[in-house]
């Protein structure tokens, strides 16, 4: 059991949804970054998605590719955050880290050595957006093997002959995407995630957690009654690129956590 498997095995039993908070690797630069990451377990975060920085993020909104620029601006790598990651788990040996990026600097370092790498610097999962199920062999099964889990996404066009292919070796949760397009492109709507998400629950016993377009307390608290949690990433690292004191940045991530812990 990982440590995502064991938070959400947690949250069930105390009849609680999950938050789940993105932030980028790096951005503005190390030091802050770390800051802010320590301080997301009590901000009320269960479920850490840190971002790692790439050149070309296709999946990735204004918001969020600006603060991988930023990080890579300041010298970040794929080694430093793991190096990040490590630091982190100096004072924190429970709170689950998800890497959340994309292959091509995992291939460029090669899976065998990065997976070492993760499994020792504290990661508890992966998420790769650019991977496929058709490519499992490239990360997915090594990772799962690795003792690592390997979350998939599913989208508003994931229909019912292709969701059985996006579940088939996704372990952890299941982070379903609320809009077509790109992150901070639009608003979730619960109207519309719900029957999805019920959609899902009916071929999984996996957790369903919603992202994408979730930006306020309230959004918050819609989405993970009808899931079982929310995430939120843009609006935090738009915080964060604004220059905001480290002490505002959680004190936001609170308002947005105790929104999803109130579903």
């Amino acid at each position: 059991m990982t440590r995502i498997d064991a938070k959400f095995a947690a949250l069930k039993a105390e009849g609680k949804k999950a938050f789940v908070s993105y932030v980028m690797a790096g951005d503005p630069d190390y030091e802050t970054s770390l800051e802010v990451v320590k301080g997301l377990p009590g901000a009320g975060v269960d479920v850490i998605e840190l971002g790692l920085p790439f050149t070309d993020p296709m999946a990735d909104g204004p918001t969020i590719q600006a603060a991988g620029q930023r990080a890579l601006d300041s010298g970040m790598t794929l080694q430093r955050t793991l190096g990040l990651a490590r630091a982190f788990r100096e004072t924190d040996d429970t709170t689950p880290i998800v890497l959340m990026g994309y292959y091509n600097p995992i291939y460029s370092r090669g899976v065998d050595a990065f997976l070492v790498d993760a499994k020792a610097a504290g990661i508890d999962g992966l998420i790769v957006v650019d991977l496929p199920p058709e490519e499992d062999e490239e990360l997915c099964l090594p990772a799962q093997a690795a003792g690592l889990n390997f979350i998939r996404l599913a989208t508003p066009t994931t229909d019912d002959k292709r969701l059985p292919r996006v579940l088939q070796n996704t372990s952890g949760f299941v982070y379903y995407v609320s809009i077509t397009g790109i992150t901070g492109a639009a608003e979730a709507e619960a109207t519309n995630v719900g029957p999805e998400v019920s959609r899902i629950k009916s071929a999984t016993d996996l957790p369903v957690i919603v992202g994408f377009g979730i930006n306020t307390p309230e959004k918050s608290q819609a989405i993970a009654s009808i899931a079982d949690g929310a995430v939120v990433g843009s609006a935090i690292v738009s915080q964060i690129g604004a220059g905001k004191p480290v002490t505002e940045v959680l004190d936001f991530v609170k308002s947005l956590s105790d929104g999803a812990h109130s579903a």
